[in-house]
């Protein structure tokens, strides 16, 4: 029996790809849609970025977690920013490229998401 994979799945199995300047961002409604299935992840009104915040016991479980997405971003060539303290880390994600939101943002999203499945 096969089962049916979920969007954020499907995202979290795809690789980020070049965006050269000027590219163009997702539409809105794309990005509600995808962010209908990665948990935890918003967009503000602007739609220009995502972002989610992620809590850990101890600084040592944020930071192997921080360098996990390092790992993460250096391979997929898509980079967020990542603000860390001892117990709590919130990533955004944006295209500057394109000067919103890409493919490559959700991509990155499922992937980061799928590092605590």
């Amino acid at each position: 029996m096969t089962s049916k994979m979920t969007l954020s799945q499907e995202l979290a199995q795809q690789r980020c790809e070049e965006m050269p300047k000027g590219s163009k961002p997702l539409i809105i409604p794309a990005i509600e849609s995808n962010l209908s299935h990665l948990t935890g992840w918003d967009a503000p009104l602007n739609y220009v970025s995502i972002s989610k915040s992620f809590n850990f016991k101890n600084y040592y479980q944020t930071t192997a977690f921080v360098n996990a997405v390092t790992w993460l971003a250096h391979k997929e060539d898509h980079h967020p920013q990542i603000c860390f303290g001892y117990n709590s880390a919130k990533i955004t994600l944006t295209t500057h490229n394109a000067k919103g939101l890409t493919n490559n943002d959700m991509i990155m999203a499922a992937k980061i998401n799928a590092l605590l499945d």
